[in-house]
């Protein structure tokens, strides 16, 4: 018959390692604030990641919202206009910074300065006149498109990033924890607990920060292209209404 009676010194380090264990906040809190200084920043820049990452999450939520709204009733707006310039000259007193009523100005404004130009070959002057436009339009596209994109290669590098972040204050807090089974010659889970709960708590907050970022560029990304699509085609039609207004081809 096997003898299972637990000797003193069982008893003792039993005893022991379960003292251990209660001691130790296992809570997220706790452990946070008993993580190593490393894992500690690793776990403090992730967060602050993350704020960075939710604020431009909603931030780009209500601007892509606001440009759908606006950009309808721009359209339909300019389609029911009898006059471009009267259209043009309403859409200054409303002080519009919708990327589209950006473009139609940037064209309106250099056929504004344009105009009252004398040159014996009247021709040329417009075919000038609609390059210039379309540079104009061109130029304006670019820099609204640029601004709605601002934020969003923050987002793509930290879903991309913080998961390797979080990974390296993995590895950190897996090197606690043998570095403690090494000086305490005791592989029970009491020594081995808090450095891998610390490693996984590292692990979590690396994967909060990224997938919501992941999803939210994608998202984002399609809405830009829709977007850049719908002010492209409003530029094409609106350079060609303008081609047929000046008679050229």
């Amino acid at each position: 018959m096997v003898d299972t009676a637990i000797t003193p010194v069982q008893a003792t380090e039993m005893a022991g390692n379960a003292a251990g264990a209660v001691a130790h906040d296992m809570s997220l809190i706790g452990l946070f604030m008993n993580a190593d200084p490393l894992v500690m920043l690793i776990m403090v820049g992730l967060l602050l990641m993350s704020v960075i990452s939710w604020a431009i999450i909603i931030d780009k939520f209500m601007t892509f919202k606001q440009l759908e709204a606006k950009t309808s009733r721009f359209e339909q707006d300019f389609w029911s206009a009898e006059a471009l310039d009267q259209f043009h000259d309403r859409l200054k007193k409303r002080k519009s910074s919708h990327p589209i009523a950006a473009v139609f100005s940037a064209a309106m404004e250099e056929w504004a300065r344009s105009r009252g130009r004398s040159a014996a070959n009247q021709g040329d002057i417009k075919i000038e006149l609609k390059d210039r436009m379309a540079q104009m339009m061109s130029v304006t596209r670019n820099r609204e498109l640029n601004r709605i994109e601002n934020g969003l290669g923050f987002l793509a590098t930290a879903g991309s990033a913080a998961p390797f972040i979080g990974l390296f204050g993995t590895v950190i807090g897996i090197m606690n924890s043998f570095t403690s089974i090494a000086g305490s010659q005791n592989t029970s889970l009491a020594v081995v607990a808090p450095g891998i709960a610390e490693a996984l708590f590292a692990t979590a907050i690396g994967l909060f920060v990224a997938i919501p970022a992941v999803i939210a560029y994608n998202r984002f990304s399609q809405d830009l292209q829709k977007f850049t699509g719908r002010i492209d085609d409003f530029s094409t039609e609106f350079h060609t209404l303008l081609s047929r207004q000046m008679g050229v081809a």
